[in-house]
Protein backbone atom coordinates (compact mmCIF):
# COMPACT_ATOMS: atom_id res chain seq x y z
CA UNK A 1 0.00 0.00 0.00
CA UNK A 2 1.20 3.51 -1.11
CA UNK A 3 1.91 5.74 1.89
CA UNK A 4 0.42 9.12 0.35
CA UNK A 5 -2.59 8.54 -2.35
CA UNK A 6 -3.82 11.75 -3.55
CA UNK A 7 -7.87 11.62 -2.95
CA UNK A 8 -9.80 13.62 -5.77
CA UNK A 9 -13.47 15.54 -4.90
CA UNK A 10 -15.79 15.43 -7.66
CA UNK A 11 -18.78 16.90 -7.88
CA UNK A 12 -20.78 13.97 -8.36
CA UNK A 13 -18.71 12.69 -11.28
CA UNK A 14 -16.44 10.37 -9.57
CA UNK A 15 -17.07 7.40 -12.05
CA UNK A 16 -17.13 9.64 -14.90
CA UNK A 17 -13.55 11.24 -14.18
CA UNK A 18 -12.39 7.91 -13.29
CA UNK A 19 -13.71 6.18 -16.74
CA UNK A 20 -12.09 9.19 -18.76
CA UNK A 21 -8.38 8.83 -17.00
CA UNK A 22 -8.47 5.09 -17.47
CA UNK A 23 -9.06 6.16 -21.63
CA UNK A 24 -6.16 8.17 -21.57
CA UNK A 25 -3.72 5.92 -19.51
CA UNK A 26 -2.74 2.74 -20.81
CA UNK A 27 -1.34 1.48 -17.53
CA UNK A 28 -4.76 2.53 -15.75
CA UNK A 29 -7.16 0.38 -13.32
CA UNK A 30 -10.15 0.67 -11.19
CA UNK A 31 -8.77 -1.43 -7.66
CA UNK A 32 -11.66 -1.18 -5.34
CA UNK A 33 -15.12 0.70 -5.81
CA UNK A 34 -16.76 1.28 -2.36
CA UNK A 35 -20.89 2.05 -2.40
CA UNK A 36 -22.81 4.36 -0.33
CA UNK A 37 -24.84 2.99 2.67
CA UNK A 38 -28.01 3.10 4.05
CA UNK A 39 -26.28 5.96 6.15
CA UNK A 40 -25.00 7.69 3.07
CA UNK A 41 -24.90 10.91 2.72
CA UNK A 42 -25.56 9.61 -0.85
CA UNK A 43 -28.07 7.47 -2.37
CA UNK A 44 -27.59 3.50 -1.18
CA UNK A 45 -25.62 1.94 -3.53
CA UNK A 46 -24.16 4.91 -5.62
CA UNK A 47 -20.66 5.15 -5.94
CA UNK A 48 -19.07 6.48 -2.83
CA UNK A 49 -15.34 6.02 -4.12
CA UNK A 50 -13.40 4.62 -6.63
CA UNK A 51 -9.35 3.41 -5.95
CA UNK A 52 -7.90 3.60 -9.51
CA UNK A 53 -4.13 3.42 -10.87
CA UNK A 54 -2.51 5.24 -13.60
CA UNK A 55 0.99 3.66 -13.92
CA UNK A 56 1.14 2.36 -10.69
CA UNK A 57 0.11 5.56 -8.90
CA UNK A 58 -2.95 4.70 -6.86
CA UNK A 59 -5.62 7.94 -6.42
CA UNK A 60 -9.12 7.67 -4.76
CA UNK A 61 -12.01 9.49 -6.52
CA UNK A 62 -14.90 10.43 -4.03
CA UNK A 63 -18.22 11.30 -5.23
CA UNK A 64 -19.21 14.24 -3.60
CA UNK A 65 -21.00 17.39 -4.24
CA UNK A 66 -20.17 21.33 -5.52
CA UNK A 67 -18.53 22.13 -1.99
CA UNK A 68 -14.68 22.03 -3.10
CA UNK A 69 -13.49 22.52 -6.90
CA UNK A 70 -9.98 21.96 -8.13
CA UNK A 71 -7.43 24.57 -8.30
CA UNK A 72 -4.13 24.85 -10.99
CA UNK A 73 -1.95 25.02 -7.61
CA UNK A 74 -1.45 21.50 -7.55
CA UNK A 75 -1.35 19.47 -10.55
CA UNK A 76 -0.15 16.07 -11.51
CA UNK A 77 3.32 15.91 -13.43
CA UNK A 78 3.29 13.30 -16.15
CA UNK A 79 6.72 12.25 -17.48
CA UNK A 80 6.74 11.46 -21.22
CA UNK A 81 9.15 9.43 -22.96
CA UNK A 82 8.32 10.09 -26.58
CA UNK A 83 6.65 13.17 -28.27
CA UNK A 84 4.29 10.46 -29.48
CA UNK A 85 3.52 9.96 -25.49
CA UNK A 86 3.17 13.54 -24.78
CA UNK A 87 0.86 14.29 -27.92
CA UNK A 88 -1.53 11.64 -27.08
CA UNK A 89 -2.00 12.62 -23.27
CA UNK A 90 -2.14 16.15 -24.50
CA UNK A 91 -4.93 15.48 -26.65
CA UNK A 92 -7.10 12.92 -24.63
CA UNK A 93 -6.92 14.82 -20.97
CA UNK A 94 -7.42 18.44 -22.81
CA UNK A 95 -10.30 17.26 -24.70
CA UNK A 96 -14.04 18.08 -24.80
CA UNK A 97 -14.05 21.10 -22.05
CA UNK A 98 -10.46 20.65 -21.19
CA UNK A 99 -8.09 24.13 -21.38
CA UNK A 100 -4.40 23.99 -22.25
CA UNK A 101 -1.90 26.53 -20.91
CA UNK A 102 1.54 27.29 -21.26
CA UNK A 103 4.51 25.19 -20.38
CA UNK A 104 2.95 21.91 -20.71
CA UNK A 105 -0.05 22.35 -18.37
CA UNK A 106 -3.68 21.45 -19.03
CA UNK A 107 -6.83 21.51 -17.59
CA UNK A 108 -9.29 18.78 -17.77
CA UNK A 109 -12.86 18.80 -18.33
CA UNK A 110 -13.21 17.92 -14.40
CA UNK A 111 -10.79 20.44 -13.57
CA UNK A 112 -7.26 18.91 -12.60
CA UNK A 113 -4.29 20.05 -13.51
CA UNK A 114 -1.71 18.13 -15.46
CA UNK A 115 1.62 18.57 -16.08
CA UNK A 116 2.47 16.42 -19.45
CA UNK A 117 6.26 16.45 -19.74
CA UNK A 118 8.59 14.72 -21.64
CA UNK A 119 11.65 13.65 -19.30
CA UNK A 120 14.06 15.16 -21.81
CA UNK A 121 12.98 18.53 -20.93
CA UNK A 122 14.32 17.62 -17.11
CA UNK A 123 17.44 17.09 -18.27
CA UNK A 124 17.65 20.07 -20.61
CA UNK A 125 17.02 22.23 -17.68
CA UNK A 126 19.74 20.71 -15.41
CA UNK A 127 22.27 20.70 -17.73
CA UNK A 128 26.25 22.03 -16.13
CA UNK A 129 25.57 24.98 -19.16
CA UNK A 130 23.76 27.92 -17.52
CA UNK A 131 23.30 29.39 -21.68
CA UNK A 132 22.17 25.74 -23.07
CA UNK A 133 19.56 25.43 -19.61
CA UNK A 134 18.32 29.46 -20.32
CA UNK A 135 17.88 28.44 -24.13
CA UNK A 136 15.69 25.13 -23.10
CA UNK A 137 13.83 27.31 -20.39
CA UNK A 138 12.61 30.25 -23.12
CA UNK A 139 11.94 27.82 -25.55
CA UNK A 140 9.41 26.10 -22.98
CA UNK A 141 8.21 29.21 -21.59
CA UNK A 142 6.82 30.04 -25.16
CA UNK A 143 5.44 26.44 -25.58
CA UNK A 144 1.79 25.49 -24.43
CA UNK A 145 1.92 21.49 -25.81
CA UNK A 146 5.55 20.72 -25.45
CA UNK A 147 7.49 19.84 -28.31
CA UNK A 148 10.77 17.71 -27.93
CA UNK A 149 12.16 18.61 -31.49
CA UNK A 150 11.80 22.52 -30.57
CA UNK A 151 13.62 21.86 -26.64
CA UNK A 152 16.39 19.76 -28.08
CA UNK A 153 16.90 22.58 -31.34
CA UNK A 154 17.44 25.31 -28.01
CA UNK A 155 19.57 23.13 -26.44
CA UNK A 156 21.70 22.66 -29.50
CA UNK A 157 21.51 25.89 -30.72
CA UNK A 158 25.34 27.77 -30.00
Amino acid sequence: MQKITPFLWFDGKAEEAVNFYLSAFKDAKILEILRYREAGPGPEGSVMTIKFSLHGQEFVALNAGPEFTFTPAISFFVHCQSQEEVDELWEKLSAEGGETNSCGWLKDRYGVSWQIVPTILLEFLGDKDSEKANRVMKAMLEMHKLNIAGLTRAYEQG
